[in-house]
Formats: structure tokens, C-alpha cells, sequence
């Protein structure tokens, strides 16, 4: 089972039919919707500040979460999927975005809905990321508005398949 612990007496609240890998941690002022998922290795740490996430969020494999002590705090939207070994620190992630593999998100950093960040990007703090567009690179840049059929190809069909991975593991 997943470690789930009380910190400065702050306790994780979840919301209907999320899945937790036996690895995963959550821990303090932690407030999360229905139909997430927290896979093997990853850490949501709210010891030092609060971590609220959406609906239908998959936070993958080996990705961390963490605030900067009482001062900057993370928000998610619903339809958000952090990527493998993804590092969200302090920011907002607004609704449906794909955070890819190994991205680094930076204290006050502030993700508009509809958006990608690349794998291995690094989105340095206070950034900007306007919605409805793709920022890659180091440090993280916009490049190019995204397309329609983007936004249901991969950013809405990777958070579907994450539920139906987690049935899986019922």
C-alpha cells in the first residue's frame, strides 16, 4: 500500500476511485479529486505548503511534487498528466495539459489550460505559459500554438488511458 501520513497535522483527502502504486507517497495538506492516479515511485510531498489537484490527474512514475515553505503552493487542474520523472515545484498547471517526461516546473510558474510543456523542458520560475501552446527546451520556450486535434490526440487520450491503466491493477 501507498504511504499516506499525516504531517503538522495535515492529512491527505482523496477524492472517488483513485488509484495509488504500492510506491507511491502523499503526504500533509494534501486535497485531491475523483479519478486520479499516483504511480510507482512518485512524491507529492505537502509538508511545507498546501498541493491541491483535479479530477482525472495522473501524477506517473517517479515525478515529485513539493512547495517552497510558505511560499508558493501547487495547483492542478482537472485532465492533467504529469509525466514520468516530471519535477513540479511551487506552480499552477490549469486544465487540460500534458506535462511530458522529466520536465522541471519552477516555483510560480503558471500553465495555461490546453497546453503541453516537452519532455525535458525546464520552465524557470514566475514563466508564463500562455494557453493553448507548446514550450520546450532549456530554459522552457514558446514554440508553436497547439492544434485542435493535439489537444484530444494526446493531451485528452493519455489522461483517459491512465484510468483505464489503473483498472488494470484492481
Amino acid at each position: 500500500m501507498s504511504l499516506i501520513k499525516t504531517v503538522r497535522g495535515f492529512t491527505p483527502v482523496f477524492g472517488n476511485n483513485c488509484f495509488f502504486a504500492e510506491n507511491s507517497t502523499i503526504v500533509g495538506d494534501v486535497k485531491v479529486g475523483n479519478d486520479c492516479s499516483f504511480w510507482f515511485n512518485s512524491v507529492v510531498r505537502g509538508d511545507v505548503n498546501s498541493i491541491r489537484i483535479g479530477n482525472k490527474v495522473n501524477i506517473q512514475d517517479g515525478a515529485i511534487l513539493h512547495c517552497t515553505f510558505e511560499k508558493t503552493k501547487i495547483h492542478i487542474g482537472n485532465n492533467v498528466s504529469v509525466g514520468h520523472n516530471v519535477i513540479i515545484h511551487g506552480a499552477t498547471i490549469h486544465n487540460n495539459v500534458l506535462v511530458g517526461m522529466g520536465a522541471i516546473i519552477m516555483d510560480n510558474v503558471e500553465i495555461g489550460e490546453n497546453s503541453i510543456i516537452a519532455a525535458g523542458a525546464v520552465v524557470l520560475e514566475n514563466t508564463l505559459v500562455e494557453s493553448g501552446s507548446i514550450y520546450g527546451g532549456i530554459p522552457a520556450k514558446r514554440i508553436k500554438s497547439i492544434e485542435q486535434n493535439q489537444t484530444k490526440e494526446m493531451i485528452e487520450k493519455i489522461a483517459n488511458n491512465y484510468l483505464m491503466y489503473a483498472k488494470w491493477y484492481e
